[in-house]
């Protein structure tokens, strides 16, 4: 894997941004994307010489008509970062800040904030060094993570410490020129890059889903009727048709599967599956599509362009985000309660032939019956997060602003409700290698052979946790069979 990650305000897509904000890559600037925000810093100069710019020469906000006076710009700069780094609540994690400086780096790079450049050397280099500012958990609506950027903005003129430095290299303090605070603050950066991790994460455990699903449905000896191309050719879902073939891959099925010898119709966990993790596979890519359009794109208002002219627009508006954020966990939700909905399916002697909860100990035991508890206490967190962010209101800044996308708080559920759905797959994963090593016959299936190689034997009364520790590790390699 290339350890570097071009940032060039183009090609950003969310691995990259996920491989800088876990230090698995270091920044590379191409020259071309650097002259680009030069020559927007240029633009930016001559267009305030020739007339108001908003937060340049104005206040913010309530305060748009308020003229700042000539010769206090740098002054009005400087109190712009000192009243908006009002962040609050517990300090967020060194990732997700490195995520916001990857994204908000690379969106100065596509031009148009008219921000001074050595502010993006100052980003990318403290990417590399490992280094960031400490950033509060509250503060965003989806209109711009203004705190975050804030707090951002005075750490790298040097009026906040950097955090994470052990070798004490750490970037040169920048020096804050008129227009620079408002350039940095216009984005989303911080919604953005969890976003980006979010995705990832989610993309991944809904890869890991196709074989888990189809273990359980081995071991149900379920009908993969349900499965057959010839079913979602006649809806052309690419979602739905896409999950079903992952399924008869996995398991080595034709895609004309013949008809089951036993029943004749699945429980919906089983039958239904490819519609409703199709769904869940196309809203994740829906949130991959949005947040590779934003991260390389300028978000900055106003908007110097490349033609000479500055907009005053709402492009920092974040519904596209919250929006698709919050289709995502609704989706996502539906998929996980079919998982659980298999978990309580193989623990029932009438569809897999074993016994009770699957123990081979006495009739009292209670082999996998906790893991029903489990699931539904990680589905309980699930369903808060599917809570769309998007239905709610604020009204500030005097009446200014009275809409919001709180694509903030979405991006917050969606981290959340991937660490949720890890611990509902990871639950139906252990039973269901548990439900097929109880089989006459191990299927020739490299996923099980793969999660049954590392998950713990035994099937005698236990605490579950080390297996379904051991199985939430396993997704990952599961998601790349």
């Amino acid at each position: 894997m290339d350890a570097r990650v071009v940032l060039d305000g183009t090609g950003l897509d969310i691995g990259g941004v996920v491989r800088l904000a876990d230090g698995a890559a270091v920044p590379e600037v191409p020259a071309r994307a650097l002259e680009r925000a030069v020559r927007s810093w240029r633009t930016a100069g001559r267009l305030a010489a020739t007339g108001r710019l908003y937060g340049r020469g104005t206040g913010v906000g309530a305060h748009r008509s308020v003229e700042v006076t000539a010769g206090d710009e740098a002054g009005h700069g400087l109190r712009l970062l000192r009243s908006h780094a009002g962040g609050a609540g517990n300090l967020l994690p060194a990732r997700h800040v490195r995520a916001m400086m990857a994204v908000r780096a690379n969106q100065l790079l596509a031009g148009g904030s008219g921000i001074q450049p050595p502010f993006v050397t100052a980003l990318t280099e403290a990417l590399r060094l490992g280094v960031h500012p400490s950033v509060n958990k509250y503060g965003g609506v989806g209109t711009g993570d203004l705190t975050a950027l804030a707090q951002t903005g005075l750490t790298l003129i040097g009026e906040r410490p950097w955090l994470g430095s052990t070798e004490g290299e750490l970037p040169a303090p920048v020096s804050l020129q008129p227009g620079d605070a408002l350039a940095l603050l216009s984005s989303n950066a911080l919604a953005l890059g969890q976003a980006a991790l979010a995705c990832h994460e989610l993309m991944t455990l809904l890869r890991a889903t196709h074989a888990v699903a189809a273990l359980s449905l081995t071991a149900v000896s379920g009908s993969l009727e349900a499965y057959a191309a010839t079913v979602h050719s006649v809806r052309p879902y690419p979602g739905p048709a896409r999950a079903a073939a992952e399924v008869r891959r996995l398991l080595g099925a034709p895609d004309r599967p013949a008809p089951s010898p036993g029943r004749i119709q699945d429980p919906y966990g089983f039958r239904v599956f490819p519609q409703v993790h199709g769904s869940a596979l196309e809203a994740a890519e829906s949130l991959r599509r949005i947040v590779e359009v934003e991260v390389n794109c300028p978000s900055e208002n106003p908007l110097i362009g490349e033609d000479g002219t500055a907009h005053h627009h709402g492009g920092f508006f974040a519904a596209p985000l919250g929006l698709a954020l919050d289709g995502l966990c609704l989706a996502l939700l539906q998929t996980a309660q079919l998982s659980g909905a298999r978990l309580t399916a193989l623990g029932r002697p009438d569809l897999t032939g074993l016994p009770a909860y699957l123990t081979a100990g006495p009739m009292s035991s209670s082999g996998t019956m906790i893991l029903e508890y489990t699931v539904n206490s990680a589905l309980a967190e699930l369903r808060s997060c599917a809570a769309p962010a998007s239905v709610g209101h604020a009204v500030l800044s005097h009446g200014l602003e009275e809409a919001a996308s709180f694509a903030s708080q979405a991006a917050r559920q969606a981290l959340r409700a991937a660490e949720a759905y890890r611990t509902v797959l990871a639950c139906e994963l252990v039973v269901a290698v548990r439900a097929l090593r109880l089989q006459p016959d191990l299927p020739p299936v490299a996923a099980f052979t793969v999660a049954a190689t590392a998950l713990p034997d035994g099937t005698e009364d236990r605490p579950l946790t080390g297996d379904v520790t051991m199985a939430a590790e396993l997704l990952t390699s599961l998601a790349e069979l």
